[in-house]
Order: structure tokens, then C-alpha cells, then sequence
């Protein structure tokens, strides 16, 4: 040590001997160093994988907040829509929504959210955006039921748009179809006539868009024609309706129990 201290020469030789030394120091350091790596690898693949996790995770929460987003957007275009129907009808309707569907497939009928607590009466009709859906046939305190256009034991009083001809539409069960009864072979009625209400019957004011006709089938040897129309409503999409207020006189003018005919 003394030597190293005062000797130039001793100092010389001590660089020789860390420059022969070196590859061993290096062959000494790789496990360690090696093992940093590794250390690292693995460190930066746990944080990657908890980086991954997370970042799919916000992905589908950002991926759930996008369908509400469209869900809502279409709402409120459902309910635009609603209330644009609204305004073309004269008399007073108030906003329910349909909570409920009758299972029985010979049945078409749904359930709203209100009943006799809310001044629900026997026999008024329920809208949608598009036209008429049924009318209120039995009650609860809180809750409706509502029969469908196309239940089988429904018949409409209706008229041609085009040409004020009167007739009957009836249910046949099938959700996205009726038949107008009765129609003479001769009558003027083709596809694409707009068939409403014509105010007959007591239960529908006149004007109530009910559907579309679809089909007119005349056979030569028949005295009446079929004639298929295709409800305006959405009755297997619709959620928010409109009910309307008929007046108390005309109200009570109907029998209760009795579906409009």
C-alpha cells in the first residue's frame, strides 16, 4: 500500500492488472445484470397487463355510456315524435308509458301506468306518434290495460281519407295487419289509402289516422272484396303513448264493457 502510495511505477503496473482483471468483472457482473433485466421484463409486463385490464375496463364503460347516449337519443326522438302527434289531435291526451304486455299470444294487450287514481276511464283510446294503438279496457288503481286494434275481438268504426267510404276495421290476431269488413266489390278503395277514424261508435273521435291499405283482393264471383290494412301505429315498438281525454258526456255515453264496434 505504501509502495502504491509514493511508487509512479507500482501505479503503472496496477493499470495492467485492472485491465486484465476487467472481462472478469464483466463476466462477474452479467447474472446480476441479467437479472435486473429479467426483473424489468417482468415488472414492465405485470404493469403492461394491469394497464391492459384497466384500459379495457375504460373501454367499456366509455362503450356503455355510447348506448345509453344512442338509446336516450332515440327516445327523445320517439318522444319529439309524440309530441308532434299530440299536436294534431283536438282534444286534451296526457303522456303514459307502457310497463307491461300480455304473455297470451291471442290476446294483444298491453299494461300502462296509470288507472282510476289518475282519472283513467273505460273506452279511451291510446295513441302513439303514429296513430291509433286500442283503447282502455279494464282498470286498476294504478295501472291499465289496454286491448290492441288487432286483437281478434276488436272492430274500429272507419273511413277511407280519400273518399270519406265507411267501414269496419277488425283485428285477426296478427299484430301488423287488419281487414276492413264489408266491402263492397265495387267500392273505391286501392293500396295506399289512408284508412282514420270516422267518429261512429262513440269511443274514437273522427280524424285518428288507424292504418294503411296494403291489399285489396276483388274476386269476380265475390260480392265483397278483402281488403288488408297495415296499422299506422307501432304497436310492438312502442313505449311512451298518448292518452286521450274524451269527453265526459261522450264518455259516458258508451257501455263499459263493451269493445268499440
Amino acid at each position: 500500500m505504501a509502495a502504491d502510495l509514493y511508487s509512479a511505477k507500482v501505479q503503472e503496473s496496477r493499470a495492467y492488472l485492472s485491465l486484465l482483471l476487467t472481462p472478469l468483472q464483466w463476466i462477474v457482473d452479467v447474472p446480476s445484470r441479467v437479472a435486473g433485466e429479467v426483473s424489468d421484463v417482468v415488472v414492465d409486463r405485470s404493469l403492461l397487463l394491469k394497464e391492459n385490464a384497466k384500459l379495457k375496463a375504460e373501454a367499456l364503460q366509455l362503450e356503455r355510456k355510447v348506448q345509453q347516449n344512442a338509446a336516450l337519443w332515440l327516445e327523445n326522438e320517439r318522444l319529439r315524435s309524440l309530441l308532434s302527434g299530440a299536436e294534431r289531435v283536438d282534444e286534451e291526451v296526457r303522456l303514459v308509458e307502457l310497463i307491461g304486455v300480455n304473455p297470451d299470444p291471442f290476446q294483444h294487450q298491453v299494461i300502462i301506468n296509470k288507472g282510476s287514481e289518475n282519472l283513467v276511464r273505460l273506452g279511451q283510446p291510446i295513441l302513439d306518434a303514429g296513430g291509433v294503438m286500442g283503447q282502455v279496457t279494464e282498470m286498476s288503481h294504478y295501472t291499465s290495460r289496454v286491448m290492441l286494434i288487432t286483437d281478434a275481438r276488436h272492430a274500429l268504426p272507419v273511413e277511407i281519407n280519400r273518399n270519406g267510404f265507411r267501414t269496419i276495421a277488425l283485428g285477426k290476431g296478427e299484430l301488423g295487419e287488419l281487414e276492413l269488413d264489408h266491402v263492397p266489390d265495387t267500392a273505391d278503395i286501392v293500396k295506399g289509402d289512408l284508412v282514420i277514424t270516422s267518429g261512429l261508435g262513440g269511443r274514437f273521435p273522427r280524424g285518428y289516422p288507424v292504418a294503411i291499405v296494403s291489399d285489396v283482393i276483388r274476386d269476380p264471383g265475390q260480392q265483397f272484396a278483402r281488403v288488408r290494412v297495415m296499422p299506422t301505429a307501432l304497436l310492438d315498438k312502442s313505449r311512451h303513448l298518448l292518452l286521450v281525454d274524451m269527453p265526459e258526456e261522450l264518455n259516458e255515453a258508451v257501455i263499459p264493457n263493451e269493445v268499440s264496434e
